[in-house]
């Protein structure tokens, strides 16, 4: 399996700390670059940010148009047919981006996996399944895959590795893409299973805003233990 072309920005000199940052549906590593500086981290936390490109594929909503997809979407539909094998697939990609960054120098439990939408999605699959405790979670307008694989894979695995890993979710409570019930439904799953969530919403549709940034930020300083 080849590694995604990736988008990087270091905040500093020798980052011990990265955050992979998985983008949504027709998106490109380019879409989240911009929120970066948005984030006003402090000098002394010198992070890497990892934005990778998913593959090109054809998605059948969009009458099988290629695009840039973690995964194909078969019907919106909720309970309808999903696409398991490229979830699986890009789970792995995602797998692999952390390992990456571990061949690089940085600890598991320093690597954010981070995603909006679909790539959300792939973060959720990804990073539970992950089998060294990682710093965190960021899933962002998303939701849960493969909801019926979680106990057997994750909270029934006696080798599960992030089953306290911290969690941030947020959704837009006018989200006409992914309605925001998706994600609360997958919060009070995650939540019956006893996984640490921090959850937020926003009046907005299926986007993000400088609220939930500014909240994105203040849980990246706990989960790096970074000082103002």
């Amino acid at each position: 399996m080849a590694e995604p072309q990736t988008v990087e920005i270091e905040t500093g000199p020798n980052p011990d700390g990265s955050i992979i940052w998985l983008h949504g549906l027709g998106a490109d590593g380019h879409d989240f670059e911009p929120i970066v500086p948005e984030l006003q981290l402090p000098a002394g936390l010198s992070l890497r940010f990892v934005f990778p490109h998913a593959p090109v594929r054809p998605v059948t909503i969009n009458g099988g148009m290629s695009m840039r997809a973690w995964y194909d979407i078969y019907s919106l539909e909720r309970g309808g047919p999903v696409d398991e094998q490229g979830i699986r697939d890009s789970g792995d990609i995602a797998a692999s981006l952390v390992r990456r960054e571990q061949d690089r120098g940085v600890a598991p439990d320093r690597i954010v996996l981070a995603g909006f939408s679909q790539g959300g999605a792939i973060a959720l699959h990804a990073a539970l399944r992950y089998p060294e405790k990682l710093a965190g979670l960021m899933a962002l307008s998303t939701y849960l895959p493969l909801m019926s694989s979680l106990d057997r894979e994750v909270v029934d695995n006696p080798d599960s590795a992030n089953r306290d890993i911290p969690i941030f979710m947020a959704h837009g409570t006018f989200d006409p893409v992914l309605p925001m019930q998706m994600g609360s439904d997958s919060r009070d799953l995650l939540l019956d299973r006893g996984f640490d969530i921090e959850w937020h919403d926003y009046p907005m549709a299926h986007a993000v805003c400088a609220e939930e940034i500014a909240h994105v930020r203040r849980w990246l300083l706990e989960v790096f233990g970074a000082a103002e």
